[in-house]
């Protein structure tokens, strides 16, 4: 599959995905969303890919913001189509079975810390910036920031980052907890890679039903009945029945994937 504006390359299980705008510092326009969009009908239907990374192309940016020239003429309908098509996206890749990280090499500002953050986690180069800049165009960030900033890092922290639209550095975002790790530019691919190694090597299965179980926790009670939901769909799986065998055989398992 190809596509106009990302590069791909399966290696090992790992799909590594490259915004590829790198004169617009990977601003994401509509052709972006479409072949994101795209790219996650690809990455649930192929059995080859068991992890993904996000990054951008170019030095300076993983992705820079949403193309404001798209804004220019956007009434409030049209405004609104634009948040939920954003949010829709956003939601597939959150809820994706397979872990996605963002491999933020660059500014990751507006619709791509929006971007960024609707990974299951973040690893930033030591020159990534992150920041919601939309108050400073009027508006407000419409792909899921203003709920998942808060999530990540706290209601005041979040709401403090979003009314200011200031910047952070990676050390700051790794403090408050937007991202996991901080890296050189240089070894941050193989680091997100590495990480992703290890998740290969569990079940599936499992993999699967814990990205779905963290991802109810803010449901607040109603989390703790989806943990015992994704808890019975592991019992019984050959999954299951391979990891406990090998655990009590004293040997690594080699899980089906069902």
């Amino acid at each position: 599959m190809t596509y106009d504006t990302l590069l791909t390359a399966l290696e090992e299980g790992i799909l590594t995905v490259t915004v590829n705008r790198p004169d617009k510092m990977n601003a994401l326009n509509r052709s972006v969303l479409a072949d994101l969009d795209r790219l996650m009908d690809r990455v649930l239907s192929d059995h080859d890919i068991r992890a993904v990374i996000l990054t951008g192309a170019g030095p300076k940016a993983f992705v820079a913001g949403a193309d404001i020239s798209e804004f220019l003429q956007a009434g409030p309908d049209e405004g609104a189509v634009l948040a939920k098509r954003g949010q829709d996206l956003f939601l597939r890749i959150e809820r994706c079975p397979k872990p996605f990280i963002a491999a933020v090499n660059g500014f990751a500002l507006g619709g791509g810390c929006e971007l960024a953050m609707s990974c299951h986690f973040r690893l930033a180069s030591d020159n990534a910036r992150f920041g919601q800049p939309e108050v400073n165009l009027g508006i407000i960030p419409g792909y899921g920031g203003t709920q998942r900033l808060p999530r990540l890092v706290g209601p005041g922290r979040a709401m403090e980052l979003i009314l200011t639209g200031n910047m952070i550095d990676a050390a700051e975002a790794l403090r408050i907890g937007l991202v996991n790790h901080v890296t050189t530019a240089e070894t941050l691919l193989e680091t997100a890679a590495g990480i992703l190694r290890t998740i290969a090597s569990k079940s599936p299965v499992a993999v699967a039903r814990s990205i779905e179980a963290v991802n109810a926790a803010p449901l607040g009670d109603e989390g703790f009945a989806v943990e015992v939901e994704m808890f019975r769909a592991c019992c019984g799986t050959e999954d299951m029945k391979e990891g406990v065998t090998a655990f009590l055989e004293k040997r690594k398992p080699i899980f089906p994937g069902r």
